[in-house]
């Protein structure tokens, strides 16, 4: 049976594009009803397209396995945007007023107007987060009708390079898919990973991805500080791969055998080697020596992100782990002992009330954003049919009730004849009337003298009138 009420989302990494649809209960809960991937490991490096075409093929490939397994049309879907350039800048605006006031809407809109007009080279703003307002010496989540004189708004512009939201967008136009809307990835991921209260006390959420790490760092329910380090899993399977072995190999390898924190167990006397499909055997201890190596960077540019946040001292909620990279064993504990931070936890899948197509989502915290990305979405994907539209009834001659009456129709043909004899006789009479002005003009005409005649008459009067006036 096809299904007409659903969400769709669509989450571009380094590794894979993923489609999902779903359903949200009134209780938080997601069903998933379908869900495809692709790999995206040819096209888009560190969150970035780099080949539109390819990128549209494969996004045309998503919507149609999701469609299949919808038995239903995808109007459009929410997409999450990310990626390494993809980072927080703060930014103040401030405002003197002449004398102590109420704080406006129509202020607050104009700062909030001016923080954006900020010249910007080769970037472009996604989002602002929201911060406090400065209003003279006190801090104000909602400044509206707060009075005052000094006002400073406090901005974290959410911004990345503008051909990353460009070339996006230019590929889901060539693989005709509307995009319902455009979410920062990162915050979609933290509304799911994150509660309440560890964003409230202060709390640092960090994603290792294939290509990149996200840090986001929340303090007071408020998102202070964004960045994405150019590192991620694939640099470890890469440093694996230098052992003389294919990516692939060296993937599998980091997957069953990678520890971030590895000890030798037993005597030592014979040391623990994996062997490859080739034959050749490995010893742990140098496969993890080059893990461990990679793992120790990542991890010291993760912390030297939480320090330039300037909040690294006051995540008292800790820090949590999530993402594929998440998955490596002992990686909380490379982390404490790196940074002596003792609340750190791993969030491998959102929560528990995520249910449907449980094969794809295999609880590894891979699929945590594009379940983030499903949770933001609010409006049906669907493609509902639109009914064509009725024509318009012809309009119809009014009835005329009477038609049977004999008495009224004798009386009507009764008075057409009249009317025709009067219409006859006075034509009749007109013709009658313009026949003797005729005939007048006629006799008019005969007894009137000629012109010469009259010429002649009036001469040969005037002439006679002479004689007799000089006989005279």
């Amino acid at each position: 049976m096809a299904t007409t009420d659903f969400i769709a989302a669509i989450e571009l990494g380094s590794s894979k594009i993923s489609g999902i649809a779903g359903k949200k209960g009134s209780d938080g809960s997601i069903q998933v009803l379908a869900y495809a991937r692709e790999d995206a490991s040819s096209f888009i490096r560190k969150g970035v397209i780099y080949n539109i075409d390819k990128t549209a093929q494969a996004l045309t490939s998503i919507v149609n396995k999701l469609e299949s397994q919808l038995d239903s049309s995808i109007a459009k879907v929410y997409v999450g945007i990310g990626g390494q350039s993809l980072r927080t800048v703060k930014n103040a605006v401030s405002r003197t007023l002449e004398e102590e006031g109420i704080i406006s809407q129509e202020l607050i809109d104009s700062i909030c107007d001016e923080n954006l007009e900020v010249p910007l080279a080769d970037m472009s703003v996604l989002d602002v987060a929201p911060q406090e307002y400065q209003i003279d010496n006190n801090l104000q989540a909602d400044p509206v009708g707060v009075a005052g004189q000094h006002i400073t708004g406090q901005f974290l512009n959410i911004m990345a390079r503008a051909s990353l939201k460009k070339n996006l967008e230019h590929s889901f136009e060539l693989a005709k898919v509307t995009i319902a809307d455009l979410l920062i990835a990162p915050i979609a991921l933290a509304n799911v990973v994150l509660t309440e209260n560890e964003m409230r006390s202060g709390c640092a959420l960090v994603d290792f991805g294939a290509d990149t790490t996200t840090i986001a760092v929340y303090k007071n329910n408020i998102l202070r500080y964004l960045s994405v380090l150019p590192l991620g899993g694939n640099n470890i399977t890469r440093d694996i791969a230098s052992l003389k072995m294919e990516e692939e190999d060296a993937e599998k390898l980091k997957l069953q055998y990678g520890d971030a924190l590895y000890e030798e167990e037993g005597d030592g006397e014979t040391p623990a080697v994996c062997t490859l499909e080739d034959g050749r055997t490995i010893k742990l201890e140098t496969l993890n020596s080059i893990v461990e190596a990679r793992v120790e960077e990542i991890l010291a540019n993760v912390w030297n992100q939480l320090q330039l946040s300037g909040y690294e001292d006051k995540l008292l909620s800790g820090i949590v782990l999530t993402g594929g990279g998440a998955n490596l064993k002992h990686l909380e504990e490379a982390f404490r002992k790196l940074n002596k931070a003792e609340k750190i936890r791993t969030m491998k899948f959102v929560h528990n009330a995520v249910h449907g197509q449980s094969d794809a989502l295999n609880k590894d915290g891979i699929q945590n954003t594009l379940l983030g990305l499903l949770a933001a979405g609010n409006e049906n994907c669907c493609l509902q049919e639109v009914k064509p539209a009725q024509p318009a009834a012809a309009p119809t001659e009014p009835k005329n009730m009477f038609a049977d009456d004999v008495d009224l129709i004798a009386q009507e043909e009764a008075n057409r004849k009249k009317r025709d004899e009067e219409e006859k006789r006075r034509r009749e009479e007109e013709k009658k009337r313009k026949d003797e002005e005729k005939r007048h003009r006629d006799e008019e005409k005969k007894n009137k003298p000629s012109w010469w005649k009259s010429k002649i008459d009036t001469f040969t009067k005037e002439l006679f009138d002479d004689d007799k006036d000089k006989m005279q």
